[in-house]
């Protein structure tokens, strides 16, 4: 339930103000992200586009067919054992299972997206992938209360789910293929809740117990330092745990029927899983550390000094002026001295040298549009929230009173972010 940020391969921190001191014009990256593809086709990075229930996309990773086709196989093997007067149909059966179990993720994973929506965050996304799902939800919320809700809805759904199933398994012939379908949905459902309720991050119940840490301290740093640490302790119990409590036959199974490749199997499930909350919770950690440092990114210390020139200034004559001020930037004005368009960098970077005294300013312009004039004291959480609205690769920073302060580039602003990731490690 995470915002994703891009950083470059290095991680390397570095002075941003520095570098922009230094490097030439030119040599950014085009603006805008990928656009969503129709239903049932393949997006950008998250999977096969399903649809868009309340707006958000929800995208099925490649990895759930490999979790469909493994569940497939072994509800498929017990079914051969409840029910054997199916035959080779009790892989159809199980498909169908497997299509069902997920379904009800889908419930888990919506009812956190709707209680976000209705604390008026934005959900990127939800993604369903080879261990249940994700919502991407790209802020924090403001109060405790509000986390513990947001955490909290999720398990709860799949509670009632489990609830609903098991009224209709009393509603059935048990012993039949409804009623086995049910009883497996109740049981998954069950199963989703509980170990979801599990008190440490990534897991909703980490959420709620940072809640009631960051109720307690009134820090939330504190409620997520306290959850990342239960979560790492978590995975290192089911590390452990998950493969003495099978082997001791305490998950139902008896000790005797445990053979080499069962207790393979179990420690291999076991490690991933613990891997996953070990990997989340440190993530969750790291992120929390990192929207600490986000106030440092503020649009005014981040901006290009810029210089006025008219559309018809040669770009020679411009690039001398803005060396002799010292700027790095260009700024398109009326005849009254009004900003009408910014002189993209990467743009004059094209130009060859001895093309540019013939090259008007204004024929590599982009025209300011609404939402490029950013406010200087815009800052951390903010500010990338105004960049994000309006997708550019040059904005131009206004005082309160409406005056140029400069021109902010977002190869800066990416600079800036990666450097505060990397102080977070």
């Amino acid at each position: 339930m995470r915002g994703r940020h891009t950083v470059d391969d290095s991680g390397k921190p570095q002075d941003p103000e520095e570098s922009a001191r230094h490097r030439p014009p030119g040599q950014t990256e085009e603006p805008g992200g990928p656009k969503a593809p129709p239903p049932g086709r393949k997006g950008s990075g998250g999977g096969i586009l399903m649809g868009r229930p309340f707006g958000v996309p929800v995208y099925v990773a490649p990895s759930w067919f490999l979790v469909a086709a493994l569940i497939t196989w072994v509800f498929g093997g017990q079914l051969e054992r409840v029910l054997p007067e199916l035959g080779a149909a009790r892989y159809l059966v199980s498909l169908f299972f497997a299509v069902a179990f997920y379904a009800s993720v889908l419930v888990h994973e919506l009812a956190h997206t709707v209680a976000a929506l209705r604390f008026k965050l934005p959900v990127r996304r939800i993604q369903l992938q080879f261990f249940g799902g994700v919502s991407e939800i790209e802020k924090e919320t403001e109060t405790p209360g509000r986390e513990f809700v947001l955490a909290f809805v999720g398990p709860l759904l799949s509670l009632v789910l489990a609830g609903v199933f098991y009224a209709g398994m009393q509603l059935v012939e048990p012993g039949t293929v409804p009623g086995v379908l049910l009883a497996g949905l109740m049981i998954s459902n069950l199963i989703v809740a509980i170990f979801n309720l599990l008190p440490g991050l990534p897991l909703d119940g980490g959420r709620m117990l940072r809640a009631v840490v960051w109720k307690i301290t009134g820090r939330p740093m504190s409620g997520t330092v306290a959850a990342a640490w239960v979560g790492r302790a978590l995975a290192v119990t089911v590390l452990i745990g998950l493969p003495l409590l099978t082997h001791t036959g305490a998950l139902g199974n008896a000790r005797p029927e445990i053979g080499g490749a069962d207790s393979l199997t179990d420690a291999l499930l076991a490690a991933i899983l613990a891997a996953i909350i070990w990997t989340g919770a440190g993530n969750s950690l790291r992120m929390a550390r990192l929207r600490e440092r986000l106030p440092d990114l503020t649009a005014r210390t981040l901006t290009r000094r810029a210089v006025p020139v008219e559309t018809a200034t040669p770009l020679s004559e411009a690039l001398r002026r803005a060396n002799d001020a010292g700027a790095r930037a260009l700024v398109v004005v009326d005849p009254q001295g009004a900003p009408t368009a910014l002189v993209r960098e990467a743009a004059i970077a094209g130009v060859p040298d001895h093309r540019r005294p013939w090259v008007p300013v204004g024929t590599l312009a982009q025209d300011l549009k609404e939402g490029m004039r950013v406010p200087a004291e815009l800052a951390g959480e903010d500010l990338l929230e105004y960049l994000r609205a309006t997708p550019a690769t040059e904005y131009l920073v206004v005082e309160d009173t409406g005056a140029i302060y400069g021109v902010l580039s977002t190869a800066d602003v990416e600079r800036a972010f990666v450097s505060a990731m990397a102080r977070t490690n």
